[in-house]
């Protein structure tokens, strides 16, 4: 009989469980091996082309959230999800930008200069206002930033009332790395903007990031379309209503935009590495115009639940999280049109379900609960989380989230990074649980990247949790290797891209070792005598500590 490939997968994937679980002979004297078979066999489901890269809404992810319910079940832990299961429902508003009545028009002096779509922009999706047009004046305001604490306005001399803003990412170089990575969301530059009068955004990206990132890679797949978290009466949360048009440029179109103003587009990147931008008017106006197709869609987060076995400490929940979604189908390269997301994320799905499989190993339950729930949607803005987080539909209090996304384990490694560990008493917990490993803990090599607001733990600090995000880290046991290296290597040609996928050389014995810190950090923190708290003047906890 011959089989199709589905059911070859299905097969394949069941001989890969089966041996995790009954374990040969010296997995079985060797726990950690065990271990990373277990993770192995996780990734190799996860991964597999059959979930066609598990974007959020779609069948691949859909199929990725049966399968981890599964495993919670298999694990014994109780389901924390809607009506008694293990999944809790998410509502999303898809929208789909649409090429035709796509414009970006700048007129000066009578003239009119089109850019490109696609080579050169990229509207924006309106969810408030599928179809829009809008003509007004342009500002450059640097970055879009206000920072009173560091004598920051990038608004100071300029008028933005009834104007389209024009500005580039991130956060001035010269603040410390945690107001940079809050005043680098868009979230806050959008508001920011809306409070002045803007009514429209130009997001220009610059020659540095687009080292990292070529434009032309990532605008080729501008039919994948966005979401935001859908209201009960159908409506778009968190968006600016006020922002009636948005459009990005590459660095290249940028010249077009900056001619005959008071700095050219290389005078403007210049000051950006130098960090003296400043903000001026731009010359004529510009018409931006775009069309997206709105349609009400339903993903899920998968939430279980290890109860607590003290009577007054059960109802404070320790939250272990993992984004279950990627990208999914988007533009071919070398033939291949299946983003897998094999590091991101599917082995932090795998972690987590392997320092689940620890935690209810040890037999004895810990003091606090501790909810594992795999996240959807946080690769369109961190919606899965957030959703979860404003709405946990569990008994009692979230007291901390322990985040597991991507790490970059391509090699044996005697490190890992703990994102966000100087903010909070959850330091305690993991410096006990790395020291009683053996494991050494690094500080974050790229700060720059600021994740601390770009993973899932960012929608629990936005309620005033305290957080940690677990990262692989860059210290190689073996001399002739260099982690750092590998890690760059990855970020510039894997990531977000199909060869994101199995055929990497993931150290799975290090994906193992991270599994046993995640599984400790969390005994620690769930038996501590107090639950974790921020630390007195810490940044986030003043902006968030009382949400």
């Amino acid at each position: 009989m011959r089989l199709n490939p589905t059911t070859t997968t299905l097969l394949t994937f069941a001989c890969l469980l089966l041996a995790a679980c009954s374990g040969s002979n010296d997995a079985k004297r060797d726990p950690e091996m065990a271990s990373a078979q277990r993770i192995a066999a996780h990734m190799a489901f996860l991964a597999d082309d059959l979930l066609e890269g598990r974007e959020a809404a779609t069948r691949g992810h859909e199929i990725a959230a049966r399968y981890m319910a599964s495993q919670f079940q298999a694990l014994g832990l109780e389901p924390a999800g809607d009506d008694g299961s293990y999944f809790q429902r998410v509502p999303l508003l898809q929208g789909e930008r649409l090429a035709d009545g796509a414009r970006f028009e700048l007129i000066r002096d009578g003239r009119i200069e089109s850019l490109a779509f696609e080579t050169e922009f990229l509207p924006g999706v309106n969810y408030d206002q599928p179809e829009f047009a809008l003509s007004a004046p342009l500002v450059f305001v640097a970055q879009g930033v206000v920072a009173p604490e560091f004598d920051h306005d990038d608004f100071a001399g300029v008028d933005l009332k009834g104007k389209i803003a024009v500005l580039l990412g991130g956060a001035p170089a010269r603040f410390a790395n945690d107001p940079r990575a809050y005043y680098s969301s868009g979230r806050e530059k959008m508001a920011a903007l809306v409070e002045r009068g803007a009514v429209g955004a130009i997001f220009v990206s610059d020659p540095t990031r687009e080292k990292k990132s070529p434009w032309a890679r990532g605008a080729a797949n501008w039919a994948r379309p966005g979401m935001r978290l859908r209201a009960p009466d159908g409506t778009a949360l968190d968006t600016f209503p006020q922002l009636i048009a948005t459009a990005s440029i590459s660095a290249d179109a940028a010249s077009k935009l900056f001619a005959g103003a008071d700095m050219a587009a290389d005078a403007v990147f210049a000051a950006l590495d130098a960090g003296t931008l400043r903000s001026f008017d731009l010359p004529g106006t510009v018409l931006l115009a775009g069309r997206a197709r709105i349609s009400n869609k339903e993903s899920r987060n998968v939430v279980a639940r290890l109860p607590g076995s003290d009577r007054k400490l059960a109802a404070q929940n320790v939250v272990f999280g993992a984004h279950l979604d990627h990208v999914g189908i988007g533009a071919a390269v070398n033939g291949d049109a299946i983003y897998n997301g094999a590091l991101d994320n599917a082995i932090g799905s795998a972690v987590m379900l392997d320092a689940a499989t620890r935690l209810v190993a040890e037999g004895t339950r810990p003091k606090r609960s501790i909810v594992f729930v795999a996240v959807t949607a946080e690769e369109k803005g961190l919606l899965g989380s957030e959703y979860f987080a404003g709405h946990p539909g569990i008994e009692g209090t979230l007291v901390a989230n322990i985040n597991m996304d991507m790490p970059v384990l391509l090699t044996a490694l005697g490190d890992v990074t703990p994102i966000g560990i100087e903010h909070s008493s959850l330091k305690n917990a993991v410096e006990s649980a790395a020291k009683t490993l053996g494991i050494a803990l690094s500080p974050d090599p790229m700060p720059e990247q600021v994740v601390f607001i770009r993973s899932d733990q960012f929608s629990f600090i936005r309620r005033g949790v305290p957080a940690i995000y677990l990262k692989g880290g860059t210290a190689p046991i073996h001399a002739d290797v260099d982690g750092k290296a590998l890690l760059d290597g990855f970020l510039s040609s894997h990531y977000h891209q199909p060869s994101d996928d199995l055929s990497l050389p993931i150290d799975y014995a290090a994906a193992a070792r991270l599994a046993a810190l995640n599984a400790a950090i969390g005994r620690n923190v769930a038996d501590a005598d107090k639950a974790p708290r921020w630390n007195t003047n810490d940044f986030f906890g003043e902006r968030f500590a009382e949400q």
